[in-house]
């Protein structure tokens, strides 16, 4: 398969034209040891987050109750089940395919008694769960500062949000000051009694001086 567009729309997924093989765009994709049912023409996947899918994963401690709000078919949330010992994982998409994909990913990787697939839009899923949870992920860019709301809405008093966004600058050193800025400041809007940036890292270059940064963040409400 060729992508012929760039990354698009509310399910962020490509247009691709078939070159040679079989005409399919489902396969199955092994990472961290576990197994991935994927549509590549109708799920938004990147290979190039599998170091943090492991290095949050490790992060997670035994009976936490974990939230991922944009979980696509579902890698962030079932390597966590996998791999560290969550009370729960609550795993939400508004992509319906992404949410089928999900469901049945699950199961293929055992793990049904603690990733809970939600199909809906984060933000308002969220509602739902006042107070409730250790960890929230945001693993979309586009939306990762419009509903950090939503994200501290849903954590316990205290807890952890890892939050990934696209900083546009002229030097790789210069995003991650950038990103702490613009998420400090978000911070303070929002009136929280006190947090602190405990991890960042530039992930990786998505184009010229463009990049995704992730940020843990510790939040005391």
């Amino acid at each position: 398969w060729l992508a012929i567009t760039p990354i698009r729309g509310t399910y962020r997924v490509r247009e691709y034209v078939h070159l040679a093989g079989e005409n399919r765009s489902t396969t199955y994709y092994k990472e961290h040891g576990c197994i991935f049912k994927i549509d590549i023409k109708e799920v938004y996947i990147s290979p190039a987050l599998n170091y943090e899918h492991g290095r949050i994963a490790k992060l997670v401690g035994e009976g936490e109750y974990v939230a991922n709000m944009f979980a696509g078919a579902g890698f962030f949330s079932i390597i966590i089940a996998k791999y560290s010992k969550p009370k729960e994982v609550i795993s939400i998409d508004i992509n319906p395919k992404a949410y089928e994909l999900m469901v049945e990913n699950v199961k293929l990787n055992k793990v049904e008694n603690i990733v809970k697939p939600i199909l809906g839009d984060a933000g308002e899923v969220m509602l739902r769960y006042p107070n409730r949870f250790d960890r929230v992920l945001m693993p979309l860019p586009e939306l990762a500062l419009k509903y950090l709301d939503r994200a501290i809405y849903g954590l316990k008093e205290e807890g952890y949000v890892h939050v990934y966004d696209f900083i546009s600058c002229e030097k790789r050193d210069e995003a991650l000051r950038i990103a702490k800025d613009i998420y400090s400041s978000r911070l303070r809007e929002l009136s929280v009694k006190e947090f602190k940036v405990v991890f960042s890292r530039v992930v990786r270059s998505v184009g010229p001086r463009y990049y995704q940064v992730v940020l843990d963040l510790l939040i005391k409400k």
